[in-house]
């Protein structure tokens, strides 16, 4: 027994991997190993033998079997510090920066016209993107034979056959928004209605889906003078200047009476669009007085009441502020063009980036 036990002993202690101590392991408490076999042995052995062999055998076993563990533990200790040593990190570095995404251009440009208006008093207005006939063109005085009516200029909703229901469709503008606030909250009233819309039209500076915000105005003395400073104080926050300059043209529009476009002063210089300044004038948006048709439609008595609306394209000013020329741009979900006119998709832009390409 003393001869096992100093063999065993002695080549555990030295021992210096794990694959050795497993062969160590086998050829003493294995099925075939020396102690093992000993064990068989004690069948044939008188009961006063057995009983003092046994527990010999007993005490060796667990001896060496906590050996074998101690030096299992010892190895793994020792492995574990050899590879902290190569394996040695600083843990004061600072961390590796991770590239984070970014807001895309048309909304940050919604967001920012928002909060513009909403420094002036107007409150947002929402709405449905699928609307009914009456909301998006019978309440807004547009004639059922208007162009804006037919297929070809219009996403109407699918209808299964024998169903009579009024006509659906994607919403060609947000102005049934101005309705639908109108016929909630009454007048007087004061709101901005951005959201998507949608029409049959697709080529370099336009898409079916696009962006408007609308913007609507009741009172009883408003008049065109305050649609004016309205949109001289927007555009001068919104292009970041100091002075603008604006034009209306007369022209014509369901909703509204009189109606103009609004043009502004700028220059193309150098091939860098600036704002308020130069001999070139440029069409920004539509506007005018609502028509009183609207506002009875509406239930506002135009007797009583007047006041002004307007629309701009939200796409249109992303494209002007940032110089990018083809409103695909922002919906070809191909990063190389945001990536082209300067809008990474990994980078993070600000919106006082300037005007020029």
């Amino acid at each position: 027994m003393q001869e096992l036990r100093e063999k065993y002993l002695s080549a555990v202690a030295d021992v210096t991997d794990e694959a050795a101590l497993e062969e160590i392991r086998l050829a003493a408490l294995g099925k075939k190993g020396e102690i093992s076999l000993k064990m068989r042995e004690l069948g044939k052995m008188t009961p006063e033998e057995r009983q003092t062999t046994g527990k010999a055998l007993n005490v060796l076993k667990d001896e060496i079997d906590a050996a074998l563990r101690a030096k299992k533990a010892a190895l793994a200790d020792a492995a574990l510090d050899a590879r902290l040593r190569e394996e040695w990190l600083d843990v004061t570095l600072p961390g590796r920066p991770r590239r984070q995404g970014t807001i895309h251009p048309v909304s940050q440009v919604m967001d920012e016209v928002t909060a513009i208006f909403a420094d002036m008093g107007f409150a947002v207005a929402e709405g449905p993107q699928i609307e009914d006939d009456w909301h998006n063109f019978d309440a807004l005085n547009i004639a059922p034979e208007h162009p804006a009516r037919q297929e070809h200029d219009t996403f109407f909703m699918h209808r299964d056959e024998g169903d009579d229901r009024p006509p659906h469709v994607l919403r060609t503008h947000t102005s049934p928004v101005q309705i639908r606030a109108m016929l909630e909250q009454g007048a007087p009233i004061r709101v901005i209605a951005p959201g998507r819309v949608y029409r049959m039209d697709m080529d370099q500076t336009h898409t079916p889906m696009f962006h408007q915000v609308e913007g609507l105005a009741i009172g009883r003395d408003i008049s065109m003078a305050n649609l004016k400073w309205v949109l001289e104080e927007f555009c001068k926050a919104f292009f970041e200047v100091e002075g603008v300059e604006l034009r209306f043209r007369a022209s014509h529009f369901p909703f509204t009476e009189p109606s103009a476009e609004v043009d502004i002063r700028c220059s193309w210089e150098g091939g860098s669009l600036k704002i308020g300044e130069g001999d070139d004038w440029m069409e920004i948006l539509g506007s005018g007085m609502v028509h009183p048709k609207v506002l009875e439609a509406a239930g506002i008595d135009p007797n009583e009441w007047q006041g002004f609306a307007f629309g701009i394209g939200i796409d249109r000013l992303a494209m002007l502020k940032y110089g990018i020329p083809d409103l695909r741009a922002f919906f070809e979900s191909d990063l190389r063009w945001l990536k082209h006119y300067g809008f990474s998709a990994l980078d993070l832009p600000t919106v006082a980036g300037g005007l020029s390409r």
